[in-house]
Order: structure tokens, then sequence, then C-alpha cells
């Protein structure tokens, strides 16, 4: 057999000679270098960026017959190297699925660069596309790129509010953490989808086992599933087939599956399987339960809204309308399953093991304990991975055949399947007295929920809820409909459609301010919640950080109202504007139980460990709910042993959506860790103010007089092997919602508000963010650093929300036609924290992951307004749009 010689980080590889296979393939399969990430096979993403004799080269783009007597480098081959340090040290890496390929391509871009500028190395990443961080602290490390290790960790009772690094960014940042498609059992059969070509469409197989048995592979059918062939994050919703079972909704979903040896599957050509399609009637109802196609609305009402208008002064009408968003995590769905004895096992990228499990026992009519969920690394997630996808597949594979299973969505096939933003389309009133307070609002918003009901409840249930915005509004009417259509499917995306609600809500605010002659931060402080007052749902608030947030602003805010008229001054084509947005967010689940369980135990030998089991997606849980937990019990940060989401390992700690991990599962770590310290000083006779300390395996307890000790070897082993233990839960004590949304749907929110400066080309319709200044109430800031990085890559989502981000089925599913925001769109973002304790959350905290994106893309659209004297009514503001906007206002 002909071979192929190369060198791989310094070692000499002779490999079969396949000249046109990707090098991707070869790294990751051939030589099992996995640490290079493959997340579009396209050149479009840079995740499986390598050195290719010293210069970066997209691997998934490069045949092996290029490589040829050539060298190349993968991040394996980085051994703790300056750059890496710096990346973990500012905290470049969050869910860490780029982060080889930044890796690489920084480490390029330094060898060559005899000066870094910043704005050199934002060109040279710009083709490693990231949709976490917003690339600040990305970039940040490249110019620190000097040897210098962390800081160090805090001692004990320290660990809050530090800038601790994260806890798992050492894998991360040298490509050792392992996702979904990282796991390739022996001899496992590779899982492909048969998927619908388009919606609606009802389909007929033909002679399946005839054509199996000529291409060597098994093939599954909804025949083969043996439970309730229906999943749903939702229970009472439940609406979605595992496998479409005559009848497709969807253009992409599954019919059917084909698994075998990999060397078949790979090169099998799907287009020649056994199936019969015919197109049905679009005006058929989507689900014959639901002949309107509403799948179910949602609506707060608070007093007379329309009658109350008749005392406003003043009174403002406005409509807007978005489309579908794609979460664009750069990581697509991959997963293996396999039997343990009885036990079907999975390992996939999830937000959300408890629900996988429960949802695939479903699927499969098995008991919930014969199923076991064991999350891999999630390269990121943003909602879309809250809802089960090939997991079912997979597991079907496994349980009929016996062999492993293993599954990896191409980059189409996720963007084709997987759900999105809901699109929206909204329409408002606002009415304000002679002094500027709001006296009503009325809001009315239909959501599109594609083919299935997802995360369509939640979105129709909290808009109402939030589309207030963080203000007091004595009058109001708010309804929101969630409906069905051939659709794709939207689900939970970072804000479950309060981002939406919000750029009507803050646009009519400006609106409102203009037509008052007001300052549009000064009329946004004259009606923001404060402490004592009631929300829409007649929740009295307290801990309400929201005036907070727009005081730290009018120091920026003055000085960008300044810079602007001083840019405008000087007149030409480019007419630069400054906006501004507030929002607020309910953590966790509207209104239903939430609740999260964390266990902590000490072993005979003198192990600590805590079972956290909230899935780190990127926010930063693996440290965040450490941090909590070490302060509670009062040992030092370093001596904790996380044992990680896993559902045969961890107690439930609910999903990690909502912005509830911080607050629902770190009140859960803080009860826990209070308990366990408890315990410890109740067998010691030690006060509350008593000090611990753990050597190896004795525990000593001293309050400055007096020392006791615990010989951990002594004791006998209790529950889950430890001897000494607690576990603890916490749910959020809310309320139902009435018929008209009153209630107590949140226990705990958020606050925030972000300016943004930025200009427009008159003539061209182009938008630059120049400076984006947030300021955000955490409650208490738990860990600074992993939170300025939500805010940042929050700001990003929210810039591609408002400018460029529209997936249209069939035309985009690649992230070449799909735009997300790179180095070069990004702008300057200043970061203000505020601490206004909130009187549930754990030591204060609130949730920020969801918060950060919804200001952003309103205050977008009110700067462009403010630049152009026009408001862009349809999102994104593509220029086109801009334009369009420009001459309906007259000044085109």
């Amino acid at each position: 057999m002909d071979t192929c010689t190369l060198t791989v980080n310094g070692q000499r590889q002779v490999l079969p000679a396949d000249p046109a296979r990707r090098l991707s393939e070869v790294l990751r399969d051939g030589l099992g270098l996995r640490g290079t990430k493959v997340g579009c096979d396209a050149g479009d993403c840079g995740a499986c960026t390598v050195l290719l004799d010293g210069a970066p080269v997209c691997a998934c783009l490069t045949p092996l017959g290029q490589a040829e007597g050539r060298s190349i480098e993968t991040i394996e081959g980085q051994k703790n190297t300056p750059l890496q340090q710096a990346f973990l040290r500012r905290g470049a890496a969050q869910c860490g699925i780029c982060t080889p390929g930044m890796v690489m391509t920084a480490e390029a871009y330094l060898r060559g660069a005899r000066a870094p500028t910043r704005a050199e190395a934002e060109e040279a990443l710009g083709g490693v596309l990231c949709r976490c961080t917003g690339y600040t602290k990305i970039i940040d490390a490249v110019m620190d790129a000097a040897p210098g290790a962390v800081a160090e960790m805090p001692e004990a009772g320290r660990a809050v509010g530090a800038a601790v690094a994260r806890l798992d960014g050492a894998a991360k940042v040298d490509g050792t953490e392992a996702y979904g498609a990282d796991a390739v059992p022996q001899d496992a059969l590779l899982v492909r989808a048969v998927r619908a070509p388009y919606a609606p469409a009802s389909f007929a197989f033909g002679d399946i086992d005839g054509w199996a048995a000529d291409s060597g592979v098994r093939v599954f059918t909804a025949r083969d599933i043996a439970g309730t062939n229906r999943f749903g994050v939702i229970p009472a919703f439940r609406d979605q087939p595992a496998l479409a079972e005559d009848r497709a909704r969807l253009a992409g979903e599954a019919v059917a599956l084909v698994a075998g040896k990999p060397a078949i599957v790979e090169t099998l050509d799907l287009s020649g399987f056994p199936i019969t399609w015919r197109e049905d009637p679009a005006d058929r109802p989507v689900h014959d339960a639901h002949p309107d196609n509403l799948l179910i609305a949602g609506k707060v009402r608070r007093g007379m809204a329309r009658e109350a208008m008749a005392d406003a002064v003043v009174m403002v009408h406005g409509a807007m309308r978005t489309g579908y968003v794609e979460h664009a995590y750069i990581e697509p769905e991959a997963g293996v399953a396999w039997m343990d004895g009885e036990t079907l096992v999975i390992r996939a990228c999830t937000q959300a093991p408890i629900m996988d499990r429960d949802d695939t026992a479903a699927v499969l009519g098995l008991p919930p304990e014969a199923v076991r969920i064991i999350p891999a690394a999630t390269g990121g997630g943003f909602g879309s991975k809250l809802d089960v996808s090939l997991q079912p597949l997979i597991g079907v594979v496994a349980l009929k055949t016996g062999q492993p299973a293993r599954m990896v969505y191409s980059r189409a096939e996720s963007m084709a399947s997987t759900t999105k933003r809901h699109p929206s389309d909204m329409r408002g009133t606002l009415g304000a007295d002679a002094e500027g307070r709001i006296v009503a609002m009325q809001f009315d918003g239909d959501f599109n929920t594609g083919a299935y009901a997802s995360w369509g409840p939640t979105v129709a249930g909290r808009v109402p809820v939030h589309a207030s915005g963080p203000y007091f509004i004595p009058s109001y009417h708010a309804e929101a409909r969630a409906n069905y259509s051939y659709q794709p499917i939207s689900g939970a995306f970072r804000g479950f459609g309060v981002p939406q609600a919000a750029i009507l809500q803050e646009t009519l605010f400006d609106d409102l301010a203009g037509k008052l002659s007001m300052d549009r931060l000064e009329f946004r402080r004259l009606n923001a919640l404060r402490d004592g007052q009631s929300t829409v749902c007649g929740q009295t608030l307290y801990g309400v950080g929201m005036e907070a947030c727009l005081e730290a602003l009018e120091t920026p805010w003055q000085d960008a109202l300044r810079r602007a008229d001083a840019a405008n001054a000087r007149g030409g084509h480019i007419r630069h504007g400054v906006g501004i947005a507030s929002c607020w967010y309910g953590c966790g689940n509207t209104a239903i139980a939430n609740p999260s369980t964390i266990r902590i135990g000490l072993t005979r030998d003198g192990r600590l460990c805590l079972h956290q089991g909230a899935v780190d997606i990127g926010q930063g849980s693996n440290t965040v709910i450490p941090q909590i937990a070490a302060d509670a019990l009062g040992l030092p940060l370093a001596q904790f042993e996380i044992i990680g989401a896993d559902t045969a390992l961890t107690p439930d700690c609910g999903k990690t959506s909502g912005s509830r991990q911080t607050y629902v599962t770190g009140s859960a770590a803080l009860r826990a860790g209070r308990a366990l310290r408890a315990l410890i000083l109740k067998q010691t006779n030690m006060g509350p103010e008593a000090v611990l300390r753990l050597d190896r395996a004795v525990l000593h307890v001293s309050d400055g007089e007096r020392e006791q000790r615990i010989d951990l070897a002594d004791l006998s082993e209790q529950a889950h092997g430890y001897v000494l233990w607690a576990e603890e839960s916490y749910d959020p004590p809310t309320q139902p919602l009435d018929e008209d949304g009153q209630g107590v749907p949140y226990a705990v929110y958020g606050y925030g508000a972000q300016l943004v400066e930025l200009s427009v080309d008159m003539g061209l319709g182009t938008v630059k963010v120049h400076k984006v200044t947030a300021a955000h109430d955490l409650g208490r800031v738990i860990n600074p650093q992993l939170a300025e990085g939500q805010v940042e890559g929050g700001i990003a989502q929210g810039l591609g929300l408002a400018l460029m981000e529209e997936f249209i089925p069939r035309r985009t599913e690649n992230l070449h036609d799909y735009l997300i925001p790179t180095t070069g769109d990004m702008p300057e973002i200043e970061t203000i924290f505020l601490e206004v304790p909130d009187p549930e959350g754990p030591m204060g905290a609130k949730g920020l992951g969801e918060h950060v994106l919804i200001p952003t893309a309103p205050a977008i659209l009110n700067a462009i307004r403010d630049a152009t004297g026009a408001l862009v009514t349809e999102l994104p503001a593509l220029p086109h749009r801009v334009l369009a906007a420009i001459r309906e206002a007259g000044h085109g």
C-alpha cells in the first residue's frame, strides 16, 4: 500500500496514502489528535486550524496530499506555552470549542509579529469564529502572551469575589477537553439520518431491507421505537417525534437512521435511500389538535390599560418584527451511546442531562434508571442544546444492536434540524403624563414556534411578564401567542423571547422621551422600578438595581453625547449616534418548581468532593458553584474535587437555562456547604467562627484557643462512600400566576443598562458600533473575570441580532452565508458591575448570562435613530433596511 509521510508535532508519521482525505480526519481519526476541533468542514469557523510549515490553515480544507513531507503543528504540540498561559490567565476560553483554533492562529501571528498591535491581532484572528466570548479576552490574551501563571487560588473564605481562573480552563487551552465528537469507542457504529427535503410532506418507505442488505448497513425507523415516539422539554407539550412516522412537518426532520461500519456509512449516498415523498397542502394545520395553529397564549393584565390611556398626555404606538436567529454554536450536535450491562449510557453535548435521560427513556420505552447521561463538554449551547437531538437516535441503535453507536451532525444538519430564536411580530402602545411618568402600556405579540412546541409555551408566558421592561407601569395589558408553522423549530435562545420584546419596548421609550422633550436616560431613571414597588404581575420587589445601573451610565452618557455632537458637527455622510436601553430578567423557571441539589462529602482518605450537576456550557458554573461552596464550608477552593454532571453520580441541578445556575444551584451549594460545616462544628463542639483546615486525612477545627481534630480514616463510611457529607436542595419561592398573570413568577431578577456609540454611513446604510458601555447589577459578583466574559459574549450576540443575523431555511444553513460577528465587528466594551444585594440570592447574587444580551439590540436601534432620525422596524438592520428607514423618515 502506498504511504504518506509527514511530521506532526516533531514526530515523523507514516500513514496510508489517501491524498484527497481531509487533514482534519487524518489528525483526529488516524492519529487520535482530537484537540483539532471540527465545526463546519467548510473552512468557515476556523476551529480546525493547525500550522502547516508554520502557516495557519484549516485542516478541514487541506487534503492530505498537500501535507506530504511537510511539518504540521497541532494544539497537542503546544505545551503550556506563554500564549496558553495567557489564555487561561485572561479567561479567553469559555466553552472552549474554538480555543485550539484560536491558540494555533495566534501562535502563528505572534511568531511573525515584531511589535504586536491589537488591530493586527484582531485581523490575524478574524478567520476563527467564537460564539461565546465576544473576542475581547482572546485579544487580551494575545497581547499578554508572556510567561506567567494564573493567580494563586484564594485562601479559605475568600473565594467569592475573586477572579479565579476557570477551574476547567486548562483542558480547554491545551486541547484535551473532550466534546461530543471526541469519544470514539472501538467498533462503534456510525449513524446517519435520512432527513426530509422539504415540509410539509408525507412519505412512504420502499424496500428498506433490500437496500440495507445491498449497502451493508442497518436501517431503523419509527417502528423500531419501543416507547412513546414523542419528546419535548415541557411534558404537557411533548409533540416532536424522534423519527417521523409518515409525515414531516420540518425540512430536515429525521425519518430514518442508517448505521454501520464508518468506512461504509461515511461514503454512502443517501439520495438512493428507498423513500417516496409527497408534498402536503401548506394550509393543513401543523398539528390536528391545534386547527388554528395556536399552541398557547400568555397574558399579564394589571388594571385597565386601555381606559388608563385616557389619562396620558403623550402616547406613542409602534411595531417591530424580528426573524429567525441561529444559535451558531461552533460545536454541531454529537455523541455516542453504548450498553453497560442493562444500562444505556449516552455521552453527548447537552444543557440538561436529567431532561435528556427522562425524554430518551420515554421514547425508547425504558425506565429512567435504565438510562445514564454523561454530558460531554458542550461547545456552546445558548438554549438549543436543552432539547434532545441525537440522544434517542443513537440510543435506539445501541439498544437494537448491542454495539456502541456514534453520531455527529454536519453543520447543515445542525442548522436545519435544531431550534432557533422565535421570530416575532409585535405591536405596542405607551402613554405618559406631563411629568413623564408612564401611566399605561399595551403589548401584543405573535411568536413563530415552528413545527413543534419546544419552548414556545415558555416564551408565550415569559414575554408578557417582561415586556414592560424594568419600569413601574400602573396599568398594563400584554399578550403573547406561540403559533405553529411548517418552519424551523423555535426554542430557547438566551432570553426566551425577552430580547425581542425589549426591542419594541425600549424603542417606544425613546419615542416617548422624544415627544416629552426629555433626556432619554433621565426618562428611564424617572420610571425605573425601585425597592418596594410592584411589577406588572403585582410582585413587590426588593434589591432592585435598575436605578443604580442607570446612575452608573450618567457620566458615560453625557460624554458619549458630546462625542457624537462633535463628530456630527464636522459634517459628511457619516453620522454618529448614541443609544441606551435597559433590561431585567427573572432567573429560573416562570412560576413553577425549579430545584437544584448539591452534595458535598469527605472521604476516609481526605478527599473533599463536590457533586456539581450543573452543566457548564461556557458560562462558568464549574468555577462559580465551587467558589460559593468553598466559602460556605470554610475550606480553600483548591482542595475541592469537582465531580461534574452525570446522572449516575450527581444530584439534579436542573437545566442550564434561564440564568438560574448561579442563583438556584448556587443557593443549593451555599446550603450544602453550611450544612456540612454545621455537622463538623457539632462533632467538635466548636462555635460558628471556628476555622477549618484539611490536612490529608485529618480535619482540624480551631477557634484560636483550642483545636479539635477529626481523623477521617477512623470514621465509618456512610452513603455515597463519605464519612462526613451533606446534601441540600433549593427551590425558588415563586407563586403560580392567575388568569391575569398576577403572582410571583420569579424570586430573583437581574438588572442592567447599556449605552451604544455608533456611526452610520448615510449613503450605504452600513452601521459600525464603536463602543458599548454596559452597567449590570449582579447583586454580588462571584467571579468578576467570568462575569465580564458573559457581558462581552452577550453583547456580541446582541450585536449580531441587531445588525447581521438572519436565518433563512435552506439558504443560510452554513457559517458562510449565515453571518455572526467576527473580531472585526466587535466594539470596545466597558463593563461596570453594580452590587445591589438580593435578599433571596446566595450571598446576594443574581443571575447574569441571559440578561446581558437583552439591551444591546434596542440600544443599537436607538443609536441608529439618534444618528439618522430613522427607526428600523425589522431586524436585522441590514444596510438596505437602514436606507429604507432613512428614506421613509424623509432624510434620504
